[in-house]
């Protein structure tokens, strides 16, 4: 809301003219105060992108109702007084140049404080600059690509490229770590064929297993590439049958990569477990790929929300709150962004009349500042704006469903 322009008129007849119209047209927005009497309700608004339509579709759902749970909570508790906090929900359909244009409409929109989001980080590279420009904070719960907080050197010199972008997810260079060291330490693989769909999350993720599986004394003896959106993965797997893996690494997402089992596992006959991140940890995996999927391994970040003590009043409201749809892997982590924004309002705002470029900025300043205990554990951010905690779950495939295995830290 942008409000009326700001003037002063010298008659208070003229004054009490636009309040009237609006009283009369609907135009203000009042609510009830507990002595009966009323008063005007600001707007502020937090966004979320997110894969609302597509293949991605839960995992954007699971995003998105967990953020409008803690908005809906804020409210309930009048937690921003004399401001209502309204969702503003965009999907990018996990494609970079949608995500980029629901990032320039968020911009666009004067009430907009912050941003959750996105699932991909594919898409997180092109949202990212569009709401920098605007002073827009983002916060995702899922983008694990390391340059996104450290550059594309992140390795060696790592440097900040975007001050407004936090996450509460982990990295894609420790979870590779992490699968590496399962495979080689408790699986005794020694030879691995890598798969990855080429997106920056997929190879990513791929690149950084590799790396720490080698270093662990492994062979990686191919690296094939799909496309995102592929089928059929006969070509692929007929390459990797005769080379005898003990594992096949995936670097993707589960619409992909339940395919890749099911199919390694069924017409390919291959023997070795497939192997994947976050991407992959979903109950659309099991369901696509079927019994062939038993047996394989996915990496997650943060540990299993059912696990957590600080989880369990956010997962019963969420149940209580009716949704339908799960809220999967990222909903602790998407609540817990949410908050961290919401958190940070009553003293951005102040005594603003709306959401203007001075608050975008207090709010992104305070965002790098906020410490709290979520419902996913610890919430705090370190100075390239990633989160501080750094737990990660290895899930296996067992009876059909993801079954965590091993929680810890990996280590370096």
């Amino acid at each position: 809301m942008r409000g009326f322009p700001r003037r002063r008129w010298s008659s208070p007849a003229i004054v009490l003219l636009p309040l009237l119209l609006a009283s009369a047209c609907g135009g203000s927005d009042k609510k009830e105060t507990g002595a009966g009497s009323t008063q005007s309700t600001k707007v502020v608004k937090i966004g979320v992108i997110a894969p609302l339509s597509g293949d991605l579709t839960a995992t954007g759902t699971g995003i998105r109702n967990s953020v409008e749970l803690a908005i809906r909570q804020a409210n309930e508790k009048n937690a921003v007084p004399g401001w209502r906090i309204e969702l503003a929900a965009e999907d990018d359909a996990a494609k970079p140049d949608v995500g980029a244009a629901a990032a320039a409409k968020l911009s666009s929109d004067a009430a907009v404080v912050g941003v959750v989001g996105t699932y991909n980080s594919s898409v997180a590279l092109q949202t990212a600059p569009v709401l920098l420009k605007a002073n827009i904070v983002q916060i995702s719960p899922a983008n694990t690509n390391d340059t996104l907080t450290r550059g594309q050197n992140f390795k060696t010199t790592p440097a900040r490229p975007y001050p407004n972008y936090f996450r509460t997810a982990t990295l894609d260079s420790l979870q590779g770590g992490f699968a590496a060291d399962y495979a080689s330490n408790d699986l005794k693989a020694k030879t691995v064929a890598v798969i990855h769909d080429k997106k920056a999350y997929g190879q990513g993720l791929a690149d950084s297993f590799k790396a720490r599986f080698e270093k662990n004394g492994g062979k990686v003896l191919t690296t094939e590439t799909i496309n995102p959106g592929d089928k059929d993965f006969s070509a692929v797997l007929s390459k990797i049958k005769p080379l005898n893996p003990d594992l096949i690494f995936y670097g993707g997402e589960y619409p992909e990569g339940s395919l890749i089992s099911s199919q390694a596992h069924g017409p390919q006959a291959i023997k070795a477990p497939v192997m994947g991140g976050d991407g992959i940890v979903d109950p659309t995996y099991t369901k696509t790929a079927g019994a062939a999927a038993n047996g394989d391994y996915g990496t997650s970040v943060g540990a299993p929300p059912e696990s957590l003590a600080s989880a369990k009043q956010f997962i019963a409201d969420y149940k209580a709150a009716g949704y339908k749809d799960s809220y999967t892997a990222y909903g602790a982590l998407a609540y817990d962004a949410a908050n961290a924004i919401i958190g940070t309002l009553p003293a951005a705002l102040g005594t603003a009349t709306a959401v203007d470029d001075g608050v975008r900025r207090k709010v992104v300043d305070a965002v790098g500042r906020v410490s709290f205990n979520g419902a996913s554990g610890a919430v705090a951010f370190d100075a390239f704006g990633d989160t501080v905690t750094k737990t990660l779950t290895m899930y296996k495939v067992d009876a059909g469903e993801f079954k965590p295995i091993k929680t810890g830290e990996f280590k370096g």
